[in-house]
């Protein structure tokens, strides 16, 4: 890393900590020259640097100063949703969004849910796979322990006690990606035909996967703060035979937010009174800005009903593709759906993450990555309030690389992408987090990367678009209530 990054990451610090508050003056270039040792032109660059991702303003002969907090959007609306199950929709507009290759012909994809794999912290587990492939092991190319190799599980039953989770290595399955352990633990549980709640908006995977699996969803109300309605979940446990209940509650996709713990044990009590299983999907977990990390539903499950869920893909790197599930009482059945999907999960890249997470390279890269993520954040959603129209409202994400967009009634989220297209940016449209897809106004974008021109830039020409979308949107609804009027 270089000084000016250092020195600027060191600055934006002290700004998040409140040493320095909004209208303040920074040090002069020159004293913080003399602090650190370093040139007067680092310290300038790290201040360009500030100024990029909006911590910094200039004012001509007096210097740098924190700029003045800026008032936030609002936050999405609590959907009101159809209380009644649904059949999955949206697989043609997941297909779009993930039949791409990153980067494909130039193609900037704000809607993948993928981690800033440029991090120097991943350069021990780069090495660590480059040794184990040169070493010529035999056991890396075996099938492997179903389980999945015992050092790997070790490692991952020490890491859950940071959310409150006392497990064994023997009540953990290791899957190949999150993605397994979810659809191993939806098919367990429940049959064709079946019946799953989910938050709403819930990721698009989980949707997919009630879909290919012939069961039905039934969306609940979801506060972008605190999480779904634990009214509206008894409600339907009421009036429903509902099987499983999955949520994202901690750093959730696509809202971020992080559900209290009195309602995860509130939520845990109406699972139990009801006598359903809990999916709960964990795999921010690792990424809330807050420390200690959040505990999770399963740190309260005292009865098995519990399938915690998640993997290394959004705090590490997707292409590792390894996750795990801790599935309580229903052990045997994920077991089986496991072996009926994969198998076993890939050896070499299990060998390479034991070593790195046993050498202690985790938690730096960690805190690392939420400290980068925070910042984007804060960025992004500055971005989006001044290029995107008056009236849009914006999550507060509280962990994770997601913002959730939602602009007004009537907007087509799809059609955005359509126009992006000349411009190669592509965002997530909010009808693929929604079983029956709803959200066609809203829309995801990832901040994952660390805010640079070209991002700021691609930001503006969406928030270019949406605003001639709008316009034409308004001019058209004009038109028409103009021919009704006598």
């Amino acid at each position: 890393m270089t000084l000016y990054i250092n020195l600027a990451e060191l600055l934006s610090d002290r700004i998040e900590q409140g040493l320095y508050r909004p209208g303040d003056r920074l040090p002069s270039v020159r004293a913080l020259s003399i602090e650190h040792g370093v040139s007067l032109s680092t310290v300038q660059q790290a201040y360009r640097h500030l100024e990029d991702q909006g911590l910094a303003t200039p004012r001509p002969k007096s210097g740098y100063f924190v700029p003045a907090a800026r008032k936030m959007p609002a936050l999405p609306k609590v959907s009101r949703m159809a209380q009644r199950p649904v059949d999955v929709s949206q697989w043609d507009q997941v297909l779009e969004l993930i039949s791409q290759q990153p980067g494909h012909e130039g193609m900037l994809q704000l809607s993948r849910g993928r981690p800033d794999i440029d991090s120097p912290t991943l350069k021990p587990l780069l090495r660590s796979l480059s040794r184990l492939s040169r070493r010529q092991d035999a056991n890396s190319l075996t099938y492997g322990c179903i389980y999945g190799h015992l050092g790997m599980r070790e490692q991952i039953s020490r890491l859950m006690l940071d959310s409150g989770c006392n497990l064994s290595p023997q009540d953990i399955i290791v899957t190949t990606g999150c993605h397994e352990a979810l659809s191993a633990a939806i098919r367990a549980v429940c049959q064709p035909g079946d019946i799953v709640a989910v938050d709403s908006p819930s990721f698009h995977g989980v949707m997919q996967a009630l879909k290919g699996f012939g069961m039905k969803a039934l969306e609940l109300p979801t506060d972008p703060i605190t999480g779904i309605s634990l009214d509206a979940l008894e409600l339907a446990l009421e009036q429903w035979p509902i099987k499983a209940i999955q949520l994202t509650p901690t750093c959730n996709n696509p809202q971020g937010y992080i559900m209290p713990d009195a309602n995860k044990r509130a939520l845990l009590a109406l699972a139990q009174r009801y006598d359903v299983a809990i999916i709960e999907d964990d795999v921010y977990g690792d990424l809330a800005y807050s420390y200690p990390r959040p505990r999770t539903i399963k740190s309260y499950d005292e009865d098995g009903r519990v399938l915690l869920c998640s993997s290394f893909s959004k705090t590490l790197a997707p292409g590792l593709r390894i996750g795990w599930i801790a599935p309580g009482r229903y052990l045997e059945q994920v077991l089986h759906m496991k072996y009926m999907g994969t198998g076993s999960t890939a050896q070499l890249p299990q060998l390479a993450l034991t070593e790195y997470l046993a050498a202690g390279h985790y938690e730096p890269h960690l805190r690392r990555m939420r400290a980068q993520y925070q910042r984007s954040r804060d960025v992004m959603i500055d971005w989006v309030s001044r290029y995107f129209p008056a009236g849009t409202r914006v999550s507060r994400p509280q962990g994770s690389f997601m913002l959730w967009i939602e602009l007004e009634a009537g907007f087509d989220s799809q059609r955005l992408n359509r126009e992006l297209l000349p411009h190669a940016i592509q965002v997530a449209p909010g009808s693929i987090f929604s079983a029956a897809g709803k959200y066609r106004n809203c829309l995801r974008i990832n901040y994952a990367g660390k805010p640079t021109p070209q991002l700021e830039q691609a930001i503006r020409q969406v928030g270019e678009c949406v605003a001639a979308l709008l316009t034409e949107q308004q001019l058209v609804h004009s038109g028409e209530e103009a021919s009704l009027t006598p």
